[in-house]
């Protein structure tokens, strides 16, 4: 129990946000391959949580570190409450596997075979056929004797142990045992509690264990001939392995087979003052994700007790990180099975994210900008936009340069390739490349050799500081002089994930803002600070003292008995100085709705604390991801956008940048989206004063579902063709009823 009742533990509060994310698994309002996808997503999510933060919490408690958290735990109190709530959920998700999904696929005829389990000669004879010429071929056995040391087993991988019983073992056991029955031993209690554990031990001592690595660069699933008409029948690769484990030692006796799965450390240390070459070290680093300290091992759930105790022993696990798994292991697989031919009924038909009415495909990007600010809002609108305004850079004779920070980038981005372009026509390319976005070091890396390959100026990011944010400078020649256009945005310049995530951008030529983002870059670039701001709000030195202001802005009106309101939107919410603030302004009066995706250290409408504050969580088809903050004002309300969250970290170690949206119609359209989104009664979770979330109670009302709602609004507004309308760039926003 939290020992600090006015906060929530961050950790916890995430497996509470991926317990919602079951829940979708869990309804059955759901088609079953988005069910089956959200089940994907939570063990996915898992994994993360434990290569990063629970790996964190146990370098803490190596390193005896005991400073309590935001709720007063400690590391090792936090790994201990952790271990309870994981286990839990991971119960909870194989009995959503197992009872709901399973059941639902046979219904569906899809059918998922164990190797165990009794297969046609039909199927027989495809199962060996193709492990014996795609399977057979790619695998490494690897025995532990004497001569061969426990191998290094790779982080995520999956694996199979085995307990063997050599040729010579299987010889001399038999030859025992005739001497046995030849002899009699008269006064020997067989059953005797002491012998039968020296049996044990020695028979423990006659086994040999080996292990062999499910290949990841073969498919996780085969699809085999069925033997119902009409049916899809598939099997898991490692159990096809399991068939055919025998063939991999042809000397010995395979006492028992049974899958398994580290997790490893993977959070990268790397000290920045001593590392003359930040991209050399990062490089270094990341070999070392592979072999971290092993701190979660998933086995079968009938696995040979032996088996695991040599795997625990040697991996140094402790029985409070073994997870006993009722079914296949890593469920990621899901996500794979997802994309499988023939169950288009059982799937969300795929949304096409629409062009954006302000934007006339038959001009230039900048002629569109310069006729008044463009608010991008995607999905639900197209990332086209974005990827054109540096397509189209890069090819304009009259643009003089280009800079752009970059977190995460898809794997062949175009934005990457005009930027490149952009350096070979001549231009002055700029380009900061954070290579410490978790996960993404690697890929990070080759583009930044890309791009400085091809003339680009590539930052490798900033001492001690993560660039989070996203912005792009184009600077251009005009009749009129030099004009600076510009993008902000809420997420990655990345067109893969722009389809998943919903994320706010801005387009503007706003004159105070391009000179705010002339100084970003010669910040990044050359460390010179302005001496003030225009309209941008940067952390890690002002966006804190920003927020602050803001919100006891509306302290002072609501104790002056003004109206006093604020609503945001983020992915996280664990700042103890923000939340603090928060408080008081609840108990001064101020009505505070946020919609806050995962992590909530806040205690919402406790009475005396924070009964005016409502905190909801939306879970649906696209991953929540904008920030947007909104302040009453006493009636002059303002609007923000931004990248960062209100964690520590967004605001103490990264830098991130907030903007106004000043636009009278543009404000009105998205304080319009906030309150969409506090009215979807379908798939948003509210918080209770307990901290518990629970799905919203709409008995007598229509339900709203903001995704869906963004959805029809965008394609209703790509279709409108009155030219007023479009000239004035206003579209008055839908209401809740207009939901079908």
């Amino acid at each position: 129990m939290a020992k600090d009742k006015n906060f929530i533990n961050r950790e916890l509060s995430w497996l509470d946000f991926n317990f919602r994310i079951l829940s979708e698994a869990k309804d059955t309002k759901n088609l079953l391959f988005e069910r089956m996808k959200f089940l994907s997503i939570t063990a996915s999510n898992l994994d993360e949580f434990f290569m990063i933060r629970v790996a964190s919490l146990k370098d803490m408690v190596n390193a005896e570190f005991d400073k309590p958290d935001i709720a007063g735990l400690t590391p090792q109190e936090q790994l201990d409450l952790i271990n309870i709530k994981t286990h839990e959920l991971v119960e909870a998700q194989y009995n959503t596997y197992n009872r709901a999904i399973r059941p639902q696929m046979k219904a569906e005829k899809l059918r998922i075979v164990r190797a165990h389990e009794k297969l046609t000669d039909e199927q027989k004879a495809f199962v060996d056929k193709y492990f014996e010429e795609d399977v057979y071929p790619v695998l490494t056995p690897m025995a532990v004797d004497s001569s061969r040391p426990f191998p290094l087993i790779r982080n995520k991988s999956l694996n199979i142990g085995a307990l063997l019983e050599s040729a010579d073992d299987l010889k001399q056991k038999a030859d025992e045992l005739r001497k046995k029955a030849k002899e009699e031993l008269p006064g020997e209690d067989l059953t005797n509690e002491d012998n039968g554990k020296k049996k044990a031990k020695s028979k423990d001592k006659e086994l040999e264990f080996a292990t062999v690595q499910v290949p990841s660069g073969l498919p996780r699933f085969v699809q085999i001939p069925s033997s119902v008409e009409g049916e899809t029948t598939i099997i898991l690769l490692e159990e096809i392995i399991e068939r055919h484990i025998d063939r991999l030692f042809l000397n010995y006796k395979v006492v028992c087979a049974h899958p398994y799965r580290v997790m490893r450390n993977a959070d990268l240390t790397i000290d920045e003052e001593d590392a003359a070459d930040l991209l050399k070290e990062i490089q270094k680093q990341l070999k070392k994700r592979q072999w971290g300290e092993a701190i979660r091992l998933e086995v079968e759930e009938d696995m040979d007790k032996r088996l695991l105790k040599m795997l625990k022993k040697e991996l140094d696990i402790q029985e409070a990180d073994v997870y006993k798994i009722n079914g296949p292991i890593d469920l990621t697989f899901l996500m794979k099975l997802y994309g499988i031919d023939g169950f288009t009924h059982l799937k969300e038909k795929k949304y096409i994210p629409q062009p954006n009415p302000a934007i006339n495909p038959d001009e230039s990007i900048f002629a569109s900008i310069r006729k008044g600010d463009i608010l991008l809002h995607h999905p639900y609108q197209s990332f086209d936009p974005v990827v054109d305004f540096v397509r189209q850079a890069a090819k304009d004779k009259d643009v003089l340069a280009i800079k752009q920070t970059l977190y995460r980038v898809s794997g062949n981005s175009p934005i990457i390739a005009s930027l490149a372009e952009a350096a070979e026509n001549g231009k002055q390319v700029s380009v900061l490349v954070e290579l410490k976005a978790r996960f993404d070091e690697e890929n990070n890396i080759n583009w930044a050799k890309m791009l400085e390959k091809a003339g680009c100026h590539v930052i490798y990011g900033l001492r001690g500081l993560k660039t989070h944010s996203k912005i792009t400078l184009v600077v251009r020649k005009e009749k009129d002089g030099i004009k600076r256009y510009v993008h902000l945005g809420t997420g990655n310049y990345n067109d893969a994930t722009a389809k998943l995530y919903t994320d706010m951008g801005l387009l503007t030529c706003n004159k105070k803002i391009g000179e705010d983002a002339t100084a970003v870059f010669n910040m990044l670039s050359g460390y010179s600070e302005p001496e003030v701001w225009n309209k941008l709000s940067l952390a890690p030195l002002w966006l804190r003292g920003k927020f602050e202001s803001l919100i006891q802005r509306e302290i002072a009106n609501a104790k002056a008995g003004k109206k006093a309101f604020i609503k945001a939107k983020m992915n996280s919410l664990c700042d103890k100085k923000v939340i603090s603030l928060l408080y008081a302004a609840s108990q001064a009066g101020v009505k505070i709705d946020l919609v806050v995706r995962g992590i909530c250290c806040l205690r919402a409408g406790v009475e005396g604390l924070s009964e005016n504050i409502h905190v909801r969580s939306i879970v649906g088809t696209f991953l929540e991801h904008s920030r947007i903050f909104y302040f009453h004002n006493g009636g002059k309300e303002e609007v923000y956008m931004g990248s960062a969250d209100w964690m520590p970290r967004n605001l103490d170690k990264r830098v991130e940048i907030m903007f106004p949206v000043d636009d009278a119609a543009l404000k009105k359209e998205v304080i319009h989206i906030l309150d969409i989104q506090l009215a979807d009664n379908t798939k948003a979770h509210v918080m209770g004063k307990d901290g518990i979330y629970k799905k919203v109670d709409r008995r007598g009302k229509k339900p709203v579902t903001a995704q869906m709602y963004f959805c029809k609004e965008a394609m209703d507004r790509a279709k409108v063709k009155d030219n007023a309308v479009k000239k004035n760039r206003v579209f008055e926003p839908m209401t809740a009823g207009d939901i079908k």
